[in-house]
């Protein structure tokens, strides 16, 4: 299951995206990661919670955030939740909705329902692809 956590600038999308991580901690019966660019977020998360600097990882596009995610995903079976930080930063180009948008339909189908990933989108709205407006 894909969700999508989408605004501008000082929406507030990391502090959405800090509560849902810590409260999914608190109740989920698997592991939980967490994603993020600039390891900003370090003392906010419960300590339970994997946290991964992308940039320790060099994750640079979409295509090599695809391949990264998916060998966390084969390197521990109990994941249940991913959390993602900045997903446009990560993808190295923040115009690239397109992109973004088939990194979502990839990410949706290696993980199905077993996993839920959760973005946070830096942009407006209006600016996301209609094939993945639904995950909203």
């Amino acid at each position: 299951m894909i969700k999508l956590i989408v605004g501008s600038k000082g929406f507030g999308k990391t502090k959405l995206l800090i509560d849902a991580v810590n409260k999914t901690a608190e109740t989920t019966n698997g592991s939980v990661v967490c994603i993020e660019k600039a390891m900003s977020l370090q003392f906010e998360l419960v300590r339970s919670v994997r946290l991964i600097h992308a940039d320790e990882y060099n994750i640079q596009g979409y295509d090599v955030f695809y391949g990264f995610i998916s060998g966390v995903l084969a390197g521990n079976y109990d994941i249940k939740d991913i959390f993602v930080d900045g997903i446009l930063r990560i993808g190295g180009d923040k115009k690239d909705m397109e992109g973004f948008a088939d990194l979502v339909e990839k990410v949706e189908a290696l993980v199905k329902d077993e996993v839920t990933v959760t973005f946070t989108v830096s942009t407006d709205i209006e600016n996301i692809p209609e094939k993945i407006k639904k995950y909203l």
